[in-house]
């Protein structure tokens, strides 16, 4: 990946140094590299305010500071960060500070006396750096709104299928992967004479009240169909009852599985197809 050279040259500068020539000297390197966006303080307890508001693309700090050394700043601009990311480049005359610095959440140093090739390299090294950490970023914010939003579109899809097929279907029913029903919706539970036993913080269960006048042939071919984790359609089942009537059904389901390939369970509808018998007129 690779960013536009005028993203480079626009991104936002802070210099925070107690002498005036260093600041000076900084600036002018920076504006002569092409750099427009360039603030300075030489106030370091101005650092993390300015830095809130601004939000600077990097932070050249002198660790020998009054009142307020360097280490210090880091600690405070740590403290108050948006993010893990602490975009700074230490300036120091002495080598002993360079490892607690980096240590400190710094991301590079700069030795003094001045090396200005040194300044420019190590300064665009870090501006791309940190220009492409703020670009994924945004692009895993954007991710993540995406993901939220198809969530929601498929949520809204799901309600939708299974309305539909609540209006379409005499009932509609899930099972998990253990065969237990989890949900059903219309007047199953009286046609086939099931009840629901809800216990708490468990899944509805659908224990069969009287297994009595079922086809077991059929009953048998479906068993069959699910412990195989095929599709069936328009499945005939039917139920001979006392009174020696004949109520019949068609059943049709599917396999659920998740991206991975994991069974967890069917669902389906079902009609009556009982001939009704004709309205007296």
């Amino acid at each position: 990946m690779t960013l536009p050279e005028a993203d480079i040259l626009a991104a936002r500068i802070l210099i925070v140094d107690d002498q005036e020539a260093n600041v000076r000297l900084l600036q002018r390197l920076l504006e002569e590299a092409g750099y427009s966006a360039i603030s300075s303080t030489m106030d370091p307890l101005q650092v993390c305010a300015l830095h809130r508001k601004n939000d600077y693309d990097l932070i050249l700090l002198d660790l020998q500071l009054p009142r307020m050394d360097g280490f210090q700043v880091m600690a405070a601009l740590r403290v108050g960060a948006a993010d893990s990311y602490l975009p700074v480049i230490v300036v120091t005359a002495q080598p002993g500070h360079k490892m607690r610095a980096l240590q400190c959440g710094a991301r590079d140093f700069i030795s003094k006396p001045f090396d200005l090739l040194e300044v420019k390299t190590r300064i665009r090294n870090m501006l791309e750096v940190r220009l492409l950490y703020r670009q994924l970023e945004a692009h895993n914010l954007q991710l993540e709104q995406k993901i939220r939003e198809r969530t929601a579109e498929l949520r809204e899809s799901e309600a939708r299928f299974r309305s539909l097929t609540e209006l379409a279907s005499d009932w509609y029913w899930e099972q998990d992967e253990h065969g237990t029903f989890t949900r059903v919706s219309g007047p199953v539970l009286e046609m086939l004479g099931l009840r629901v036993e809800a216990l708490p913080g468990a899944a509805e269960s659908l224990p069969e009240t009287d297994a009595d006048g079922w086809n077991e042939e059929e009953r048998s071919a479906l068993r069959a169909a699910i412990a195989a984790r095929q599709p069936f359609l328009d499945f005939p089942f039917s139920r001979a009852n006392p009174d020696g009537s004949t109520q019949s059904y068609r059943v049709s389901g599917e396999p659920m599985f998740t991206q991975a390939c994991r069974f967890v369970g069917y669902r389906g509808v079902g009609v009556e197809t009982t001939p009704r018998p004709p309205l007296r007129r």
